[in-house]
């Protein structure tokens, strides 16, 4: 009771929010590149926001249902068709049985759609987390990418009285990806280790994204950022969003598969409500910097969650 994978694409996984508390022992955290499209697809069908989901890149797959479904893609518009015919997103939709769903191509400049279920994908757990995490192969099915012949089922069969329901986001809220991004931050823990003319560069500049990027971190390119300590240090803490700056002074921002610690100087770390443009970047779009207070990114976020809280409680209308 589930899909049935034929074509994988150009890389489909398995992600939740991440596998929390445990960088301390050296295990990555991953999840979603775009956790907002994560959260948001997964309460469109009824889901707890945390539940995991399916990560689809650029080029997505071609699968088909083998039993009646209720699922939500959010996030960008990769071409989903159903049966050949386009389908909308972010918001709920069947996908019955025998049909087939496939993803022909980026349409706009985001890169990454998510695919939940209702009653949640079945995949593997480790330390809490469903989320695939390539490089070490645990995770999601099978701590790999799905492929042809894969077959994914529903974790919790929902009552056929209670499965079918329509919602959809108010487009005045489904994000938007362009191909140049603002990006909030808050300044680092070794903002002392940068001169005032290079922490000015890192803030009135825009930098490229280069193809040297990945689920781990993307390297940027653009006018140097000096320093006045060395760009070498004690490896320390980092997360999602931090950016880094090696002794070329050209930053690197890290990503979900970031590792657990990091030994370059920290010039400033991206707002959590900002995160999910990170994860919707492609390399040769552009990036640039605007510091705000932990006091005004704090707000952010929690206003972001008082809005995810309003949709997994909101009563929505029936199909």
């Amino acid at each position: 009771m589930g899909i049935e994978i034929y074509n994988g694409g150009m890389l489909t996984t398995i992600q939740d929010l991440g596998r929390m508390g445990y960088q301390s022992q050296g295990i990555v955290v991953s999840g979603a590149m775009d956790p907002f499209a994560l959260q948001i697809a997964n309460l469109l069908v009824g889901n707890a926001p945390d539940e995991p989901a399916i990560e689809i890149t650029l080029m997505g797959p071609t699968l088909e249902a083998k039993s009646d479904l209720i699922v939500a893609v959010t996030g960008a518009d990769l071409g989903l068709e159903i049966n050949g015919k386009p389908a909308p997103l972010w918001e709920t939709i069947p996908f019955r049985k025998g049909e087939i769903m496939r993803f022909s191509g980026s349409r706009n400049n985001g890169v990454r759609a998510y695919l939940a279920v209702q009653g949640g994908w079945e995949a593997d757990s480790l330390f809490g987390s469903y989320a695939t995490y390539l490089m070490a192969g645990i995770g999601g099915h099978q701590g790999r990418a799905l492929q042809a012949g894969d077959q994914l089922k529903v974790k919790k069969q929902i009552p056929s009285r209670k499965r079918f329901f329509h919602r959809k986001l108010p487009p005045a809220l489904i994000p938007r990806y362009t191909p140049h991004k603002r990006i909030r931050v808050m300044l680092g823990i070794n903002q002392d280790a940068f001169t005032e003319e290079g922490i000015q560069t890192f803030l009135t500049h825009s930098y490229q994204i280069t193809p040297r990027f990945n689920r781990m971190g993307m390297r940027l390119s653009g006018p140097k950022i000096t320093h006045c300590k060395p760009a070498d240090i004690l490896s320390t803490t980092v997360t999602y969003g931090t950016i880094q700056v090696p002794a070329n002074g050209q930053p690197i921002i890290l990503l979900a598969d970031r590792q657990t610690t990091g030994g370059y100087t920290q010039i400033a770390n991206v707002i959590t409500v900002d995160l999910p443009l990170l994860g919707q970047s492609r390399a040769g779009e552009t990036l640039s910097f605007q510091t705000i207070s932990m006091k005004e990114a704090q707000r952010l976020v929690m206003e972001q969650e008082r809005f995810l809280k309003q949709l997994q409680v909101h009563q929505w209308n029936p199909l």
